[in-house]
């Protein structure tokens, strides 16, 4: 069923107000053993999300509902999938707010139209070029491209489309030895292929096995300075970019303020947090958001201080925000020394965790500890086991971040981050 034909069946369905988002993807997916492509198959697929949004009798609240009309649906599946979906808001009882309405320079975003097949090229050939040896290699590997067409419609009168890449690559990488062997998955994102990243990134994972291998277990530290290097600190980074989301502040989970310090009596290095409308090879560079907002530069955390919420259009409006939107891509500024000087003095430096979490509400943070590096001043081991816990309402009072920052996708984070006084539980 073509598009026009569903937004004629919403107008027509008594719903005061609706959102329809049209998503096509064309692009590839390879299947390696090692180096060798074992298979591979083209995609072609579209899905259309309707939600329909539904004003109470007094016209004090409203309810929306949302679901998937099928391209393939005829006239009389996709009446009844709307004529449901309109049931289901009635029951829902939101304060009004109203949808986004047309913007000055709204305009088609084809900016990002992708070559699937220029974008392959370089993954396959980065991951030919990663160097293994005889007891750590790649064991397999799988990569999907796809190129991107989102069109937006709205009640209101938006209509865009916006046009950008899509990759993911999974790789399980192997270490051996003495009989013993460790098996290692790594899953990336993006809108392209960083080679020199990638192959680095790939690269470090192999040592990381060989270095799993012949890890000790973790000492009983109890606190010690725990430095992330990996993209574990994205949790860490995340918190703070939570926190100044209008939904946490309207449901009273974050009590930060417009022009305060986001933590007191700091003495460590101030966070700068910064929503950017592109970054090279990220999959979030649309120039709207998911309910036709545009995207723009916003500083949400500058130097410590609280500067602006941002979120989608119902917590905007019940904060009274203007021009709000969710960002697609997040920048945090480096900090005031070099990546070599927070790997000084003693530290357990953790790069592989078997789960690692910051708990967006209270700062909280739980890791299990797979591999990290033990500095006690003068010597270098690896360890394994163990976990690391605190909270971030304390860390971010003192940590330290590296002047040079890395991206994963749609984040840029500092490279190196240093927390002081983590509680380390050594392996039993």
């Amino acid at each position: 069923m073509k598009l026009e034909k569903i937004i004629e069946l919403v107008k027509a369905s008594g719903a005061d107000a609706w959102e329809i988002t049209d998503t096509a993807e064309e692009g590839w997916e390879f299947y390696f053993i090692r180096r060798r492509l074992d298979q591979n198959r083209a995609k072609l697929v579209e899905h259309i999300r309707v939600t329909v949004y539904k004003k109470s009798e007094d016209g004090k609240f409203l309810g929306s509902a949302g679901g998937e009309i099928a391209p393939t649906a005829d006239e009389e599946e996709a009446r009844r999938v709307i004529d449901g979906l309109l049931r289901n808001a009635a029951y829902v009882r939101n304060p009004f707010y109203t949808l986004n309405g047309p913007w000055e320079g709204m305009a088609q975003d084809t900016d990002g139209k992708a070559d699937p097949a220029a974008i392959a090229r370089d993954f396959i050939e980065a991951m030919q070029s990663v160097p293994e040896t005889e007891s750590e290699d790649i064991n397999s590997w799988e990569l999907f491209v796809s190129a991107m067409k989102r069109r937006f419609v709205n009640s209101e009168g938006v209509d865009v489309t916006s046009a950008y890449p899509y990759c993911m690559l999974e790789v399980v990488v192997n270490a051996r030895r003495d009989r013993r062997e460790i098996e290692l998955y790594r899953l990336y994102k993006s809108g392209g292929c960083d080679r020199e990243t990638l192959v680095r990134d790939i690269s470090d994972t192999l040592r990381y096995g060989k270095d799993k291998l012949i890890a000790g277990n973790t000492p009983n530290l109890g606190k010690a300075d725990v430095v992330f290097s990996t993209d574990a600190a994205l949790e860490i980074y995340g918190w703070f970019a939570a926190r100044m989301n209008a939904a946490f502040k309207i449901r009273r989970l974050s009590d930060w303020e417009p022009g305060k310090p986001v933590v007191e009596d700091a003495a460590g290095d101030r966070v700068t947090v910064t929503a950017v409308t592109r970054l090279p090879n990220s999959s979030g560079n649309a120039a709207f958001d998911a309910e036709g907002a545009p995207v723009r530069e916003a500083v949400l955390i500058e130097d410590g201080v609280a500067r602006r919420f941002l979120g989608n259009r119902q917590f905007s409006q019940y904060l009274g925000l203007q021009e709000s939107f969710q960002p697609g891509n997040i920048v945090v500024t480096g900090g005031t020394r070099s990546a070599d000087e927070l790997r000084s003095g003693q530290f357990l430096e953790v790069v592989e965790f078997s789960d690692f979490q910051v708990n967006p509400i209270n700062g909280d943070i739980a890791g299990e500890i797979r591999l990290a590096y033990w500095h006690d001043g003068s010597t270098v081991t690896p360890v394994s086991g163990g976990s690391v816990t605190g909270t971030m309402a304390e860390f971010a009072k003192t940590m330290l971040m590296s002047r040079e920052t890395r991206q994963y996708d749609c984040r840029v984070i500092p490279a190196v981050t240093r927390l002081m006084g983590v509680s380390v539980t050594g392996a039993v």
